[in-house]
């Protein structure tokens, strides 16, 4: 629809009108409310979930928002009728249950397949997506081979162990097919040696260098596998890495030629020994044109473009292997394991497992990265742009959580998905509020078709229901969903304004209270001689009021977090509380009556004090305190005025007689446990049977003593004698215990040092070893020269 609007009227509509509808003035209504200042229907539901735009004639007129909170507009008075609030939608379109493959047709994993869904911006909308692993799910595997020279005893293995990866995977569906390819390098320096002897035959036993060969097409006789990989010869390389990129983009680009069926689970076994040329090295043998991703096999199954494009990119790589659906397992030696792990972290669907040298796991590698995947589903979307797509599901526990992925599951086991979708703005270009997106496990076929209408314009908006040059809008104007848009030269909100009848001097001058120099006090828009007040902050629903704006009635004071205490108490008006008769001060926080001051004896705060808004101020002369003058913390109080009574109509005891206790004590509440709180005292005594009880008192609305005594008393525990002597005893010994081994440490530590005192004077001795000179022997000894001994 053109827009006929002047600018004056275009104000106007963006200003809003002059006074506040009736409801209670809270700090909720404070906030920042963003359905308000939206100009037309369609923003306004887009604003917010809450947002509903009300159609009813003159709703305006008196200055309401037509787009408000929905419970603003009823409360204010808009029919429910006359409110658009339009919901979310969802429609099934294609709805089949999970199922095995039968008769009927193929298996079928994921439900829903197909949704319509009328989607409100900022309203979320939920579903749900059930998956169930199918039993005898179509199964294609592809095993792409590094044949380099370095590969032989591989490939002779991989020949033995043909029929095993057959027989291994028919044990996880009977609907299988195997097939078989090679790779080496591009036929180019420095790939492979260019002399022509070496172009022939590289190695001792080798075939003539080739960039992909498909050996062997997906199929069901399995049998063939092993004869195709004996038959593959080896060839040979100058370099470390191959050329596996331009092998796997062939083996998922060319589905025809592989046989990849569109209903399948598709593996790909990617074996080697080596890491891998990518995007960039084409340029060392010359080769400049980027990979194009399209299938490029002649018909006996070789690669022709190898020499012509480039290496792949990993990111083509990724994006082709999910375009196709298609899982990697990458089964590399070890010394490749960390390159190779590090890649399939980059491609959804794929992983990474360490092949023997001779490839003798293969089979074991096969079927745990299968069933490793397999068992793993794991939720994308797709095509969702200004559409926030969030998943949650218990998986297969009871703890619902945020998450995409759920492993672990079975054949023949379901998990649910709830899916929450929110559109947050609506996009500018009308043709992209329809379109659609989807919503898939990784690496499989089967998708959920989701076509998004987006809310963005209300019925009453659309060219078919307006009404032009309607009377409601004094001829001079369209009237759409309740309000008017004014052609050329007339504004306002009927489009009463003729902009060439009046001068705007003219006009302004009806505009201003008094001697005041602004138009509408600086705080509105003065439309057509009459002001039209602002929000008092930009998206609040509280405008100015008054017949030039000059009034805030949001601005008075606050009592208990409501202005002028509520509607209960007094109302706001031009920035001074109205306060009803019941209450007066500037917040209406001071109740007229006295009631609330009056003590037990039926004075006013006791006689201690002033009745002063409601509540006593006592006397600072005497020692009452309290809410109505009646405490004297130093006084005997209360507590000891109503312990007799509490011994005797509780626990039947104390000094009181039963006579005197049913005369004078007034009725006592008794609970379980007392506790003391503002305006509640706690008391507590010492009864005759040495246990202690307690009570409380305060005073009800009506200033009424009210006694509250606990049921039960706290006794001291008696203490049994033999523990005491007990521990006398123990405490004597470890003391003794204590002293005798300080004394040891002691005695221990002053015979050390005497010791080593002794030693050291021992070794600075000094002693003369020299012979006496008058020293004689104590014996003598003489011999008889003329003993000749015995004959």
């Amino acid at each position: 629809m053109e827009m006929k609007i002047s600018l004056s009227c275009l104000g106007l509509l963006l200003l809003g009108a002059a006074t506040v509808f009736a409801q209670t003035p809270t700090p909720e209504n404070l906030r920042s409310n963003a359905c308000v200042g939206q100009t037309g229907c369609g923003g306004c539901i887009a604003a917010g979930p809450d947002c509903g735009w009300c159609t009813q004639d003159k709703w305006d007129e008196d200055g309401k928002d037509r787009c408000d909170v929905l419970d603003n507009l009823r409360g204010a008075g808009c029919d429910t009728g006359n409110i658009i609030n339009p919901d979310n939608f969802v429609q099934f379109i294609k709805n089949n249950p999970p199922k095995n493959k039968d008769v009927s047709g193929p298996a079928v994993q994921l439900s829903p397949q197909e949704l319509d869904i009328t989607l409100r911006p900022n309203k979320p909308v939920n579903f749900q997506l059930t998956f169930r692993l199918a039993e005898d799910y179509p199964v294609d595997l592809y095993y792409l081979m590094d044949l380099s020279f370095s590969m032989k005893d591989d490939k002779d293995k991989l020949a033995e162990l043909g029929n095993l990866i057959a027989a291994r995977m028919s044990n996880i569906t009977k609907n299988f097919q195997l097939g078989f390819g090679s790779f080496v390098d591009k036929v180019a320096m420095p790939y492979v040696s260019t002399v022509p002897d070496k172009l022939r035959s590289p190695c001792t036993g080798c075939a003539a260098p080739y960039g992909f060969k498909n050996q062997l097409s997906l199929t069901e006789q399995t049998e063939q596998f092993a004869g195709r990989v004996r038959a593959a010869p080896v060839s040979g390389n100058l370099d470390a890495p191959e050329g596996g990129f331009d092998a796997i983009m062939q083996a998922v680009a060319c589905e025809e030629e592989i046989g990849w069926r569109e209903q399948s689970r598709k593996m790909l076994v990617f074996s080697t020994d080596s890491s891998f040329h990518y995007a960039g090295d084409g340029k060392l043998g010359g080769i400049v044109t980027p990979n194009d991703g399209q299938c490029h096999l002649d018909p006996t199954g070789e690669y022709t473009h190898s020499t012509l494009l480039d290496y792949p990119s990993i990111s083509q790589i990724r994006s082709k292997l999910a375009e196709k659906k298609v899982n990697v397992i990458f089964a590399v030696t070890q010394d490749q394991l960390q390159t190779y792990g590090t890649l399939s972290s980059l491609i959804e669907g794929s992983t990474a497992g360490k092949l023997d040298n001779d490839s003798a796991n293969i089979v074991d590698l096969i079927q745990q990265n299968y069933d490793l995947i397999s068992s793993k589903v794991e939720m994308y979307s797709e095509g969702a742009e200004n559409i926030s797509v969030k998943f949650r599901s218990a998986c297969r526990g009871n703890i619902t959580r945020e998450t995409s992925v759920c492993d672990g599951l079975k054949i023949g086991e379901s998990v649910t998905f709830d899916i929450t979708l929110e559109a947050t703005q609506c996009p500018t270009d009308p043709a992209k509020r329809k379109r659609s997106f989807s919503i898939y496990p990784v690496a499989l076929n089967e998708k959920l078709m989701i076509n998004v209408d987006l809310l963005c314009e209300c019925d009453c908006e659309k060219p078919a229901n307006e009404i032009v040059n309607a009377v409601k809008c004094n001829n001079h104007g369209t009237l759409e969903c309740g309000k008017c848009t004014c052609n050329t030269g007339h504004y306002g909100k009927y489009c009463e304004c003729d902009g060439s009848s009046q001068l705007s001097a003219d006009y302004e001058a009806s505009c201003r209270r008094g001697n005041d120099t602004d138009v509408c006090s600086g705080l509105g828009q003065c439309v057509c001689g009459v002001c039209y007040c602002n929000a008092r902050q930009r998206g609040s629903s509280q405008k100015y009021s008054g017949s030039h704006c000059q009034c805030d009635d949001f601005s008075c004071d606050y009592f208990d977090k409501q202005l002028c205490g509520g509607s209960s108490r007094g109302q706001c008006r031009c920035g001074q509380c109205a306060c009803n008769p019941a209450y007066n001060g500037t917040a209406c926080q001071c109740p007229v009556s006295q009631d609330s001051c009056m003590a037990s004896n039926g004075e006013i705060c006791n006689g201690k004090g002033v009745c002063d808004c409601g509540k006593c101020k006592c006397n600072l002369d005497t020692k009452y305190r309290g809410p109505t003058c009646e405490d004297c913390p130093t006084c005997p109080g209360k507590c000891n005025d109503n312990r007799a009574c509490i011994q005797c109509k509780v626990f039947n005891t104390g000094t009181l007689t039963k006579e005197e206790c049913d005369q004078n004590c007034r009725d006592v509440d008794v609970v379980d446990e007392v506790f003391e709180s503002d305006g509640v005292k706690m008391c507590q005594f010492w009864d005759v049977d040495d246990c202690q009880f307690f009570f409380t008192y305060g005073y009800t609305s009506g200033n009424q003593l009210q006694l509250k005594a606990q049921r039960t008393k706290v006794c001291r525990k008696p203490v049994n004698p033999l523990w005491i002597i007990l521990g006398v005893i123990a405490g004597i010994v470890l003391v003794g215990l204590a002293l005798l081994v300080i004394w040891k440490v002691l005695t221990t530590i002053h015979d050390r040092r005497e010791f080593a005192k002794f030693e050291q004077e021992q070794g600075k001795a000094k002693w003369d070893t020299g012979e006496n000179p008058i020293y004689k022997q104590a014996i003598s000894t003489f011999k008889n020269p003329t003993y000749k001994g015995s004959n």
